[in-house]
């Protein structure tokens, strides 16, 4: 059974993966050549610090937006499907009497939430190419604080729902932990350091650079 499961996550992260680099190569690759003629645009400007610096280029632009991002995002895709078939195994029938199509419905949704989108509220992607270099460590270093805070907080919050579903009920006990998930992570995450660092640059400014450059 649990072999039937890893499998049907691997197929699920494979197809999620090559959608998601569908949906990458048509709308994301293009932001990203803007932000690299942004960038470009940056260090023409006088006195400018913590600008990239660029090496030799080891893969082209060309394979990058094509058969390096496929990879990617395939490779990540299968691993992020198995994973959650792991946890399903691991987790279905222990928090509950919820239908197998629901409860996965819900771990996916609860994943995505603890994961990804709360520590993306308070850490949103700088856009390719644009930041500054020197600041690369503190910013990975703040986000994955996020994200485990936010990881844990979420383990912590399905126990106490566990714990106050025979006396709550389901529901009840669902909507109590999600409320202490919400009540430990907000002053947390209002606690992090913020990071701003796109700059404003008049638009006038920028064309002109452009159009010299």
């Amino acid at each position: 059974m649990e072999r039937r499961l890893i499998a049907r996550g691997l197929l699920a992260g494979a197809v999620a993966g090559t959608l998601a680099f569908l949906f990458a190569r048509l709308f994301a690759e293009p932001v990203i050549g803007r932000a690299i003629e942004y960038e470009d645009g940056r260090t023409d400007l006088a006195n400018v610090r913590g600008v990239h610096e660029h090496g030799v280029e080891l893969f082209t632009r060309g394979v990058q937006a094509n058969a390096g991002l496929g990879f990617g995002v395939l490779i990540f895709g299968v691993a992020m499907g198995a994973l959650f078939a792991v946890v399903f195994c691991i987790t279905y029938g222990r928090v509950g009497n919820v239908e197998a199509r629901s409860f996965s419905a819900l771990l996916a949704a609860v994943a995505f939430i603890a994961v990804y989108l709360v520590p993306f509220l308070k850490y949103p992607a700088n856009p390719p190419a644009v930041g500054q270099a020197d600041t690369i460590g503190a910013r990975t270093g703040w986000y994955l604080v996020a994200v485990l805070t936010s990881v844990v907080s979420a383990f912590a919050a399905v126990w106490l729902a566990r714990t106050l579903a025979d006396r709550r009920g389901l529901w009840n006990a669902g909507l109590l932990a999600a409320g202490a998930y919400v009540l430990v992570i907000a002053p947390v995450m209002a606690l992090l350091p913020s990071v701003d660092e796109t700059p404003q640059i008049d638009a006038r400014k920028t064309l002109i650079v452009q159009f010299l450059a």
